[in-house]
Formats: C-alpha cells, sequence, structure tokens
C-alpha cells in the first residue's frame, strides 16, 4: 500500500508569506479566489505555481496525495483545478482547532488518525520537532514531516525528498 501524502496549500503550495514582497518567488502566479469562508470585500490572492501540479502528479506513483488543510474539500474547487490535479480525498478538520498536546500542532493528532497506522508524509509550513517526536512516539509507521517555509512554498528539493523517502519503504 502507498503512503499517504498530506498537503497543506498554505505555505506549501501557496507560499503566503511571499504576498508582501515586490514579486512573487519564481514560477508562481497570482490567483484570485473566494472560497466559502472567505468573508472580506476583495477576492483572496493565492499564489500558485503550475509546476506543483505537475511534480505532484508525478508523486501519485509513489503516493496517496490526501488534502491536510483548512480548505478541505474547498481544495478540490479551488486549489487542483490551477494545479490540474484530480479531486483529493482530504481530512476533515472539526472547528474550532484546538492546540495539540506537547506543543504539537493542531492538525497532527487528526492526521495520525486519517493515517490509521500507515507510513505517511507531511509537508506544511507549521510542524515542529514537537510534531515529529509526537508522530514517531505514537504512529507505528515511519512518517516524514517536512517543514516548509511559507514565503518560498515548496521547492525542488523537496519534492526529490520525498520521491527519495517514498522509494526507501
Amino acid at each position: 500500500m502507498k503512503p499517504l501524502l498530506f498537503l497543506d496549500v498554505d505555505g506549501p503550495l501557496n507560499p503566503y508569506g511571499a504576498l508582501s514582497a515586490p514579486a512573487p518567488p519564481d514560477g508562481f502566479h497570482p490567483h484570485r479566489m473566494r472560497p466559502a469562508g472567505w468573508s472580506w470585500p476583495e477576492p483572496l490572492t493565492v499564489l500558485l505555481d503550475p509546476d506543483h501540479g505537475t511534480r505532484l502528479r508525478a508523486l501519485q506513483r509513489h503516493y496517496e496525495l490526501v488534502w491536510a488543510t483548512t480548505w478541505e474539500d474547498e481544495a478540490n474547487a479551488w486549489i487542483a483545478p490551477v494545479l490540474g490535479l484530480p479531486p483529493l480525498p482530504y481530512v476533515d478538520f472539526p472547528a474550532p482547532a484546538v492546540p495539540g498536546p506537547a506543543g504539537t500542532f493542531w492538525k497532527t493528532r487528526r492526521l495520525l488518525a486519517y493515517a490509521d497506522g500507515r507510513r505517511f508524509a507531511w509537508v506544511d509550513d507549521d510542524l515542529t520537532e514537537a510534531d515529529e517526536l509526537w508522530a514517531r512516539r505514537h504512529h507505528p509507521a515511519p512518517a516524514l514531516l517536512l517543514q516548509i517555509d511559507r514565503s518560498v512554498g515548496l521547492r525542488e528539493a523537496d519534492f526529490d525528498r520525498l520521491e527519495r523517502w517514498a522509494d526507501t519503504g
């Protein structure tokens, strides 16, 4: 069985930390979106790199892709079409987000439960060493947690690492 690849949107795929920069990072293009939860009068600006779609489709040989984002199913309506991805399953996150134990990110326990003992990789901008330690102690299978810089998003080296890791298992 393929490992899961949990995909956060904001940070890894949408380097929102670069929105105040004079120009987006190389390869990223702004898209104006109005997901259901967006209540401001102006649409949300999301930076996306179409090459990420190509790389993620290639990773489907190695992984089952799963949205792990507060966009939940809306990632299928707004993000997937821009990246050329098919609709993906998603982790349902209950509101409000409750901080995790021992300094872990609020998503961590939910993703470990979703993985249900399977190997998984997770890309997110809010991961810390506490999440890695929690996964090692509370998840029976190997897990790769990649913290992504929210100002640059996923880079070629991240995709290479994900591919290498999937091949090790």
